[in-house]
């Protein structure tokens, strides 16, 4: 290898899959995988414009899983060679054994045809992961001391994730993918102390990780000067602001807030390994489930939601799935009704489909692919449709909310109350300044229901998260969902302040 950071160029990817492949046939698997994986994962952490802590991690390794018998097995290691690759399948036929002796259901894998060979790269311009120390830190240096230097502005952190995926599969069919992809995910946040009584608030930048490279802190896809910029003005008027009410209110939703509203209570609901009971020990089951495909009321008619794992950008985006399954997109819900679920190939053939689409992901060589999310997102209204000034032009008393915080919801995906960063007082059509302590509340069904229009294709976004968990062992994926600004009725708001019993 040419340096302490190895490319899958550099590794022995023919030699590896062909002998794992073979000792599979020779040991009559029904099917077998192989995955090569370089991971490079970067975080910088800043305090007032000081370095308070960096990691460079690099995860190289070789899975393989098999089908032998009627039951999985799976082994991984960090041997990078053909021997190593032959025990890996004697060690998945075995444990398959013992799985299959203790009684376990028959496993079956939805078909999926093969696709050759073919290589993948996600659109980006510069690899954030090879981008210099002292570059990172003076740009986050540069930003933190733009906003401490603002009156009202106390502390600073601020903080970079990067990370660089580069993933080699192959499996018995004859499917043989090479993939490359990024993500980075940029965060500021201010405090300011409100006096002697310990009381203070928070700003923190809405810009939402991405499928992009280091050219996003550049200004590709995000203002980040604007947002810099308005961000002390935002935290004095928030320090300053009253206490909300609690009550119904008419709220619009800004995209980098509804964003995370979708992955908790639309895209882990619609996993149908959960919806089946596989999650129930650890991250809940769901209260969509499968026997309500094609009836379920979920919202209004204006809701259509979608699973993309092609979506530009997207942190979900690929070419192929951990399975080999091509990437695709499919409907979830239409016109307010469940019509999908996300599925990986075992739990495809389980419920009865025809084939999978394409959600299996895992997130290091060392660990066996599960059923993970797309990207999952909200349609808009359309190019015609309402920016977000004309959805709060229409509200008489209501909130409008913009960026995410804090967030809780039950573990059937139905309960739920979430906060944000900014909350703005909208009365007869026009903003009339912040409110604090707000967060609302709802039943899923009740929420979406209450969906009653949507912002146009100039209000939409692509936000998502670098750490959504699932799995035991866990496992941590990076999701996209895209969403307008959207208008909801008559929404139940609390007054955390009060809740807290403070």
């Amino acid at each position: 290898m040419s340096g302490a950071v190895p490319t899958l160029a550099e590794l022995p990817l023919e030699a590896i899959r062909s002998a794992a492949l073979a000792r599979a046939a020779e040991l009559g698997c029904r099917h077998a995988e192989v995955r090569v994986e370089v991971i490079r994962d970067q975080y910088l952490a800043l305090r007032d414009a000081a370095v308070e802590g960096t990691s460079d991690d690099v995860e190289v390794g070789v899975g393989v899983r098999v089908v032998h018998g009627d039951a999985l097995g799976f082994a991984a290691t960090v041997e990078l060679h053909a021997d190593a690759a032959r025990g890996l399948v004697d060690q998945a036929v075995a444990l398959a054994k013992v799985t299959s002796a203790a009684g376990a259901a028959p496993v079956e894998l939805a078909p999926e045809p093969a696709h050759g060979e073919s290589t993948w790269e996600a659109p980006y311009r510069r690899d954030p992961t090879t981008v210099p120390i002292d570059e990172r830190v003076a740009l986050l240096g540069a930003w933190s001391r733009r906003l401490l230097a603002a009156p009202g502005v106390d502390h600073v952190t601020a903080s970079l994730h990067a990370v660089a995926e580069e993933k080699h599969f192959a499996d018995l069919a004859g499917t043989v993918t090479t993939q490359r992809r990024v993500r980075v995910h940029p965060s500021l946040e201010a405090l300011a102390l409100d006096g002697p009584g310990g009381a203070f608030e928070t700003m923190r930048t809405c810009a939402p990780p991405v499928g992009r490279g280091f050219e996003y802190l550049e200004g590709d896809g995000w203002d980040f000067e604007s947002e810099l910029e308005s961000m002390p003005g935002w935290l004095a008027e928030k320090l300053a602001a009253r206490s909300v009410e609690p009550g119904a209110y008419d709220l619009v939703i800004d995209p980098t807030n509804l964003w995370l509203t979708i992955h908790e209570s639309v895209g882990h609901a619609t996993e149908l390994d959960r919806s089946l009971g596989y999650e129930a020990a650890y991250a809940g089951t769901s209260f969509a489930t499968f026997d309500q495909l094609g009836t379920l009321r979920y919202g209004s008619e204006l809701m259509d939601v979608t699973g993309d794992r092609t979506t530009p950008h997207g942190l979900a985006t690929v070419a192929y799935d951990d399975e080999g399954v091509a990437a695709t997109a499919f409907d979830i819900v239409r016109d307010g009704v469940l019509v999908g679920y996300q599925l990986d190939r075992r739990i495809a053939a389980e419920a009865g489909f025809a084939r999978s689409n394409g959600c299996a992901y895992a997130c290091s060589p060392l660990m066996i692919p599960i059923q993970r999310m797309a990207n999952v997102s909200l349609a808009h209204g359309g190019a015609a449709g309402p920016t977000t000034a004309e959805l709060i032009a229409g509200v008489d008393r209501g909130i409008y909310v913009v960026g995410d915080k804090s967030w809780s919801i039950d573990m059937q995906r139905h309960n739920f109350q979430f906060t944000g960063q900014r909350f703005f007082e909208i009365s007869h059509g026009r903003i009339t300044g912040q409110l604090r302590d707000v967060a609302y509340q709802s039943r899923t069904t009740d929420f979406w229901g209450a969906l009653g229009a949507l912002g146009g294709e100039s209000t939409y976004l692509l936000a998502g998260a670098m750490n959504c968990g699932k799995g035991q062992p866990g496992q941590v994926a990076a999701v996209s969902h895209g969403c307008p600004s959207a208008l909801f009725r008559q929404v139940n708001v609390l007054n955390t302040l009060g809740e807290s019993g403070r």
